[in-house]
This record gives structure tokens, C-alpha cells and sequence, in this order.
């Protein structure tokens, strides 16, 4: 018996460590880290200890003799990947292997960092674990709850993998750490005021935007960006008042990553499946009404490319009272490895299921692309212009036909990727939605040389790609370079300390919270849940967060949103 990876893993690598026998690939020091959709327990090593079940943040390691129906697909998911990638001798000493030993600086390093989710908290732990330096950190949030995208991006049927928050708010409450929650920087304090409290400023505030399709149509009542639907299903406070338009009997997304198959199931979930979740009440009640009956996922592409993992279609097909069905499924015959053979197999398995059974339905349609929402007060349907894949050894490439087709619905999400922001007067690669840097320092294109002070990690560095894990050696990189800049004397030391600072915020932001307000918020939800039946019921509205987190007791939910547009 060996122990088995399931599909919340988030990649966060802290079980890689535990292990006696080195079982768990890829490991960060490993090339495949920066592209795996999960990790992988190589069964014939396993000695079934047990160590990393304790140590994985999101409880993702289960005893392959404790498999649910809904796991079975997972231990021939790790086999799979040993079968072409055989444990090699570790190699030590490669990015991520080890943290710097510092030894020549006399002063404090006082970073602050704004946002508070995976990249944020990866960021905050190493820095403030160097060896030989005495570091403080700031984080800086400006909503009264920590966890970023953990909290208002994964969808709430994936509880286990939201359990990583646990992590993060350990690394934000060590001595070296201060947290500044219900802050908002270009509001209540400037990038040049942060900068004059610290040698830097580090932006891992995510991607704020998304990207659009640019067809006609766009702009209709009953179009939105699956960023957007994602943020109100979750109780995001910003997209509490949304509106959604669930009366037709058939939604389409358009899309095809994790973001999309979430958006998805979330609309054919039963209710019944959904109240055990933490998703926003207002969104279950809704959805207890909606009319949707099917959910059409729309790729231009050919299967071979869609940005889906394999964990994440697995999982489409354990919905109970929900059909999953597939069309023009191309697959490369050559080339191909174990995972990618399994991959096939679950998209081929979804090809041969029988629709008109009664049930829900997701349907996977691929090689069509977008041209015109239709309809003139709202959206009535979407053409498309199907396509067709020539396969080579590089990939598939896809050609338009010249062909078109009309799917009638009334609600139609775009889910093409999420957009990162400008932050203040700093470089923007338009083009890319993140700011251009070198290793996480922010470089102005125009000259090549770093800003001084400024740096990123994450999404709004790297663009939105990846999962929770895949942030974490990112926000080394970064961590690593701050630390060398400043031990190289290229940071100014800040005319103001952290006194100083705490003064500014408490005159700015006389509601600004700290990390024991938050954990009053998080024990106050966990409680309404506990009588409900769930892990958590969520406070949507900020005044109510801030009530609890300063000791009023507040029913979640006891604000009416305020309505807002939605496009």
C-alpha cells in the first residue's frame, strides 16, 4: 500500500521535504516543478509513513486504502507520471533548494508587501526565515480578510484546497511580521509613503482584470467575466450586489481553463451539494432558483491544448445528477506521455456519454471560436466559426472553416484569463497586463534599469498562470533579490520607521484591522457554519467584517448588498 496525491493538491511542495525516501516529484529543485498540475507519490518508493499527510496544508494525501469513488482515478494518476519520469539523484543547490545564509547586514530589512494571498504569504515566509538577517515585514491588505485569491477564487466545493489560509496566517503572525488588513494603498497611503517606511515595496496583489474577447456584443446585459461571477459566487464584498441573469436553460463559458470547469460546476451543482460549501448565501439562493439546465465550455482550440488539468476533468465526471459530454476530440497519436495518454482517455470516456438521460449537463465543445454575442437589450446566444486542428509534432494549430454556428443562451461568461493592473506611476507591460521586472525587480523598459524599491511576485509579475503552489518559488526568486539588493547597498535606507508608519495608517485608515481581527472574523464565520452544517458562512459586507473584527456580534449576511452593474 503506498499513499496517493488527489486532486486538491495545491503544489505547495511542503510534504516534498518530509519524505525519508524522496518519493514525491517534481520537487522545486526540478525543472517540471514550474509546469506540474499537481505532485505525485511514485508508489513502488513509498513506505506508507505517513510523514506528509501531516504536513500537506490542504489535505490532499489519503491512503490508497482509504480511496473514495471519487479518488479512484488518482492512484493510476501518480503511477503514471513515474512510468516517464524515474526518480533521478536528488541535485542540491538548484533554485529553491536552500535559503541564503546572510552575513554582512547591520541593519534591519524592512519590506512591505502588498496583498495578502499565496504569493504574498510564500513571499513573507522567506523573508522572514533568512538565515543572518534581521528582517520586518509589513503586509499590507485592503480588505479586512487575508487569502486573496484562496479565499474569493477557489471554488467553494474545493474546501480542502482554501485550508492552506491555516499556512499563510502562521507565517503572517510571527514576531518579524505586521499585518495591516482594511488598508488600501493609492487610497489610504501612497507607493512613495509605503517606500519612505521601508527599503521595499513589494506588489503581489494579483490580476485585477481580465481580459476581453473584443467581438460584438460584448458589451450586452448578460455578459460577464467569469473573474466577476467567480468573486460574487465566493462573497467577495466588492461583487456582493452582482446580478446574474439564471432564467434560460442553458449557459455558455467561454474558455477552457480550471476557472471555466469551475464556473461550470458550479452552475449544474445541486443545491443540496453546494449548501455544504462556504459560498456566499445570496449565491446559494439564487442558484436554488436558476433555470440552467446545461453549460456549454467553448475552446478554440483543439483538446490537445486546452488549459484545464487533469485533476480539475477528472472531477467533472464525479457530479451526481450531472452528464459530462464532449465534441470534436482531437488527439495527437504520437509523442505522447503516460499523463497525457490519461488525459485522453477521461476526454474520450466523456465523448461515448449518452445525453438526453434528464440529467444536468457540461458540455465540452472544442475548436470553435467566438465572433458575435447576439441579441439587442440582453444577450440571446453567441455565434461561433468552427474550426478545424491539424495535428504535428509540435502541437495542433487550428484553421478556421469559414462555417458557423448559433448557440441560443442567456448567459454567457468569458473566461479567456485574468489581467493584471497598474500599480501608481510604476512601468506596465501593457501587453502582458504585468509589470516588467527582472527577477521581481521592477525595471523601467525604457532605460533597463531597476526602480528602486520596487518589486512584484506573483500574477501581476509572471502573468495568471499556474495554481496556488506554482507561486511559491516565484516568490523566492523575489525574496532573493531583494535580500541581495539590499546586502548590496542598492536599496536607500527608509527616513521613517516603523513607529512612524503605524502613526500614518491609524490617522488614514482609523478602521484598519490587524491579524487578531481577522482571526476574530474567521472564528466568528466558522461558527455560523458549524451550526449550519458548513465550514463557514461568509461576511460579504466590509462594515460587518469590521464589526466583528473589533468585537460587535453581526449575523453574516445582515446588510442588504448594494446592487451593482455588472459587464
Amino acid at each position: 500500500m503506498a499513499h496517493v496525491i488527489t486532486q486538491p493538491c495545491c503544489n505547495d511542495a511542503s510534504c516534498v521535504s518530509v519524505c525519508p525516501v524522496d518519493c514525491i516529484h517534481p520537487t522545486p529543485d526540478e525543472r517540471a516543478y514550474a509546469r506540474t498540475e499537481m505532485l505525485f507519490i511514485d508508489p513502488a518508493t513509498c513506505i506508507d509513513c505517513g510523514a506528509c499527510v501531516d504536513e500537506c496544508p490542504v489535505d490532499a494525501i489519503v491512503p490508497e486504502g482509504d480511496m473514495t469513488p471519487e479518488m479512484q482515478a488518482f492512484p493510476g494518476l501518480n503511477a503514471a507520471y513515474y512510468q516517464d519520469n524515474p526518480i533521478q539523484p536528488r541535485q542540491i543547490g538548484l533554485p529553491g533548494a536552500e535559503r541564503p545564509t546572510i552575513r554582512s547586514a547591520s541593519e534591519t530589512l524592512r519590506v512591505a508587501i502588498v496583498g495578502s494571498g499565496p504569493s504574498a504569504c510564500y513571499l513573507a515566509d522567506e523573508l522572514t526565515a533568512t538565515k543572518g538577517l534581521d528582517v520586518l515585514v509589513t503586509v499590507v491588505e485592503k480588505l479586512p480578510v487575508i487569502g486573496g485569491l484562496v479565499r474569493y477564487g477557489v471554488a467553494p466545493d474545493h474546501g480542502r484546497t482554501k485550508n492552506v489560509v491555516g499556512t499563510f496566517a502562521r507565517t503572517l503572525g510571527r514576531k518579524n511580521c505586521i499585518a495591516y488588513l482594511n488598508v488600501e494603498i493609492g487610497r489610504h497611503i501612497s507607493h512613495e509613503e509605503l517606500l519612505a517606511h521601508h527599503h521595499a515595496v513589494v506588489y503581489a496583489s494579483g490580476a485585477a482584470g481580465d481580459r476581453a474577447l473584443g467581438i460584438l456584443g460584448e458589451a450586452l446585459p448578460g455578459v460577464h467575466s467569469a473573474r466577476e461571477f467567480v468573486a460574487w459566487y465566493n462573497g467577495h464584498p466588492d461583487f456582493a450586489g452582482a446580478e446574474f441573469d439564471f432564467s434560460s436553460s442553458r449557459a455558455v463559458v467561454i474558455g477552457n481553463g480550471n476557472v471555466a470547469l469551475d464556473v461550470a460546476r458550479i452552475l449544474v451543482s445541486d443545491v443540496s451539494r453546494l449548501m455544504k460549501t462556504d459560498i456566499a448565501d445570496y449565491a446559494l439562493e439564487a442558484l436554488a432558483a436558476s433555470r440552467i439546465r446545461e453549460v456549454i465550455v467553448l475552446g478554440r482550440r483543439a483538446a490537445d491544448s486546452a488549459a484545464f488539468s487533469t485533476p480539475e476533468l477528472i472531477g467533472l465526471g464525479n457530479l451526481a445528477g450531472v452528464d459530462v459530454t464532449t465534441s470534436e476530440i482531437v488527439h495527437r497519436k504520437d509523442a505522447e506521455d503516460s499523463l497525457t495518454r490519461m488525459r485522453h482517455a477521461v476526454l474520450d470516456g466523456y465523448g461515448t456519454t449518452e445525453s438526453g438521460t434528464g440529467n444536468r449537463r457540461i458540455h465540452l465543445q472544442f475548436l470553435r471560436t467566438p465572433v458575435e454575442i447576439l441579441g439587442t437589450e440582453r444577450a440571446t446566444g453567441i455565434r461561433v466559426e468552427r474550426n478545424v486542428a491539424a495535428l504535428d509534432g509540435a502541437g495542433s494549430t487550428v484553421e478556421p472553416t469559414g462555417f458557423y454556428e448559433t448557440i441560443e443562451s442567456g448567459l454567457i461568461l468569458r473566461s479567456i484569463g485574468f489581467r493584471g493592473a497598474t500599480v501608481g506611476n510604476l512601468p506596465f507591460d501593457d501587453v502582458r497586463g504585468v509589470l516588467p521586472n527582472d527577477a521581481g525587480a521592477v525595471v523601467d523598459p525604457r532605460t533597463g534599469q531597476a526602480v528602486r524599491g520596487a518589486y512584484v511576485a506573483g500574477w501581476l509579475k509572471r502573468g495568471p498562470t499556474g495554481v496556488i503552489g506554482t507561486n511559491k518559488l516565484c516568490s523566492i526568486e523575489t525574496a532573493r533579490r531583494i535580500v541581495a539588493d539590499f546586502v548590496g547597498g542598492r536599496l536607500a535606507t527608509p527616513g521613517a520607521g516603523t513607529a512612524e508608519f503605524d502613526d500614518l495608517v491609524a490617522l488614514r485608515q482609523p478602521q484598519r484591522l490587524d491579524l487578531k481581527g481577522w482571526k476574530n472574523i474567521d472564528n466568528h464565520e466558522r461558527n455560523l457554519g458549524r451550526s449550519a452544517g458548513r465550514p463557514r458562512v461568509k461576511i460579504v459586507s466590509r462594515d460587518d467584517m469590521v464589526d466583528v473584527a473589533q468585537g460587535s456580534k453581526v449575523r453574516a449576511g445582515t446588510r442588504e448588498p448594494e446592487r451593482v452593474a455588472v459587464t
